[in-house]
């Protein structure tokens, strides 16, 4: 998945299709110069439908079609046949799409499963025809009513990652580099921050054909949650994962403090997210000896953890280990 062409926000606009109009018509046959109303009803106006697809990653189809339009709906005829309801527009999304109200900023719903529809903006309602309107003393209504407009307006469609393990650090703490090892995912990697400028998706395999999906979010650095850095355009990814790997490098200055960052603005951002389960691991530990290892672990006392290093593989399968083992707990 390239980087250029993750979108995980857009803006479109959203057109529903008219009702059709009900028919009016009276009957009239050869031997029956003064029939009732027969008129139909019209066909509903077309819905805009979300629809899930598991195939897909991003909403870049999405970037350059800001107008969906539905189809309007058939007048009623003749003999009370109703009219044929407009054609259904569907935008196929990927899992994890929220859908919201551009000018209340209200959810109106998530896609989550493959196949899973949630109509977007109804279709206008199509108008009965005159024979709803007949009664003993009112045999012979000559109207109908007229179709409802359909519903316009924008809407927003946000992309939350779904993902087994979320990876939480700082920029340069390694989580594409592991990404990478781990999984056939080929994510940027560089010395400088903010390398990784979207989520990057790998499935890890394990062992005996077991698998769980790994995500690479953007580092977070402190203010995040305040929209700092990439801030708020990638902390709701994390919302979406199992479990919550939390990695620290084995150079940081100070590696108790970058963690409480982490945490805190996880914490700041939705206090739910510290509700779910989540293990430190200390990256490029083939920097660090056995004393050096000793003297972190007491920094963390308390809090589970386990070097590692993707360079060398040092402690990898004992990672994914661990993964699974909380994935499955």
């Amino acid at each position: 998945m390239a980087e250029s062409n993750f979108v995980d926000y857009v803006k479109i606009y959203c057109k529903s299709g008219n009702g059709g109009a009900g028919s009016a018509h009276l009957r009239r046959e050869k031997f029956v110069a003064y029939g009732g109303p027969d008129g139909g009803d019209g066909g509903r106006g077309g819905h805009i439908i979300l629809r899930g697809n598991e195939q897909m990653w991003t909403l870049l189809h999405l970037k350059y079609q800001k107008h969906i339009s539905a189809g309007n709906g058939e007048p009623g005829g003749k003999q009370r046949s109703s009219g044929a309801d407009g054609e259904d527009a569907f935008i196929e999304v990927p899992l994890g799409t929220i859908a919201k109200d551009a000018e209340t900023g209200e959810v109106l719903f998530e896609i989550t499963k493959h196949g899973e529809s949630q109509v977007l903006m109804k279709g206008g309602r199509g108008g009965l025809g005159n024979d709803h309107f007949k009664s003993a003393t009112f045999q012979t209504p000559r109207f109908a009513q007229p179709g409802e407009e359909g519903g316009e307006g924008w809407k927003i469609l946000e992309l939350k990652v779904l993902a087994d393990v979320g990876l939480v650090g700082f920029p340069s703490s390694g989580k594409s580099t592991l990404l990478s090892v781990v999984s056939a995912a080929k994510p940027k990697i560089a010395e400088y921050h903010f390398t990784t400028l979207v989520p990057n998706l790998g499935i890890v395999g394990h062992r005996e054909k077991r698998s769980f999906v790994m995500a690479d979010i953007p580092g977070i650095i402190e203010g995040a949650h305040l929209g700092k850095g990439l801030g708020l355009r990638f902390l709701r990814h994390i919302e979406r994962n199992s479990m919550l790997l939390f990695m620290v490098p084995a150079d940081s200055k100070n590696h108790l403090k970058e963690y409480k960052i982490l945490l805190s603005e996880l914490d700041k951002y939705n206090p739910e997210l510290l509700d779910k389960q989540r293990f430190l691991a200390i990256s490029k530990a083939d920097m660090l000896d056995q004393e050096l290892m000793n003297y972190i672990s007491m920094e963390f006392k308390g809090v589970p953890h386990l070097f590692f290093s993707s360079v060398t593989g040092f402690n990898l399968q004992q990672l994914k280990d661990k993964i699974w083992e909380i994935l499955n707990s």
